[in-house]
């Protein structure tokens, strides 16, 4: 007879007796292996901007202005949805969505021949300007996307992205997304996802198609 494999026990978690209506910015990762996480966090930023909160999103890695006739190597055209938001007319019933991105292309892979300090220069600028977004009170919402992936090519510290969640304001709302696990950074945070690859159509050769991966 076959051996019967153990299952993991499933943790339980434990469930409040009393809950607070209070306000209360929230620091959010999306992370992990799967695909959804940028898709999440321009979620929730419509679903913001629908409540009347002003959302930022800045993208980190990712090249500003990358169109398939100008693309280099290692980048990668700008997501369907930011071409979305840059064409939306919003009304005065709804918050805005301002998006910046802030990278060099992808790090060492899709052809990437750019020199380390290039994308290491870029993200450090996207430091800056997340600062600056976070600290002008503008935005009830900030995403910053890639984040930690850029943590993960080694661009930026840990400690920068701790620093920015020191930096937001108690009702202010902050997304950041990326692949690993750090645990200094998600003991910050309020809600934790990871994504978790099950199958991805990278594997069978597919590339990423316009309007579902970007």
């Amino acid at each position: 007879m076959p051996k019967k494999t153990k299952k993991s026990p499933i943790k339980k978690i434990k469930t409040p007796t009393t809950f607070s209506d209070e306000p209360k910015g929230l620091v959010i990762c999306y992370l992990g292996a799967g695909k959804g996480k940028t898709t999440a966090a321009m979620g929730m930023a419509i679903r913001a901007a629908g409540a009347g909160m002003n959302v930022c999103i800045l993208q980190f890695v990712k090249a500003k202005g990358a169109s398939k006739e100008n693309i280099k190597e290692g980048e990668w055209p700008v997501s369907s949805e930011i071409d979305f938001l840059n064409n939306l007319n919003t009304s005065s019933k709804v918050g805005r969505i301002d998006n910046e991105q802030m990278g060099a292309g992808f790090v060492g892979i899709l052809g990437d021949k750019k020199e380390k300090e290039i994308h290491v220069r870029a993200a450090l600028e996207g430091l800056g300007r997340a600062r600056e977004v976070i600290a002008s009170g503008k935005y009830q919402l900030v995403i910053l996307d890639e984040i930690i992936s850029a943590l993960e090519s080694k661009l930026l510290e840990e400690r920068d992205i701790l620093d920015i969640i020191d930096l937001k304001a108690p009702l202010q709302h902050l997304v950041i997304t990326g692949h690993n696990k750090f645990p200094k950074i998600l003991d910050k945070c309020d809600l934790v996802t990871e994504m978790c690859m099950i199958k991805h159509p990278y594997y069978k050769g597919i590339l990423a198609q316009r309007g579902i991966d970007y």
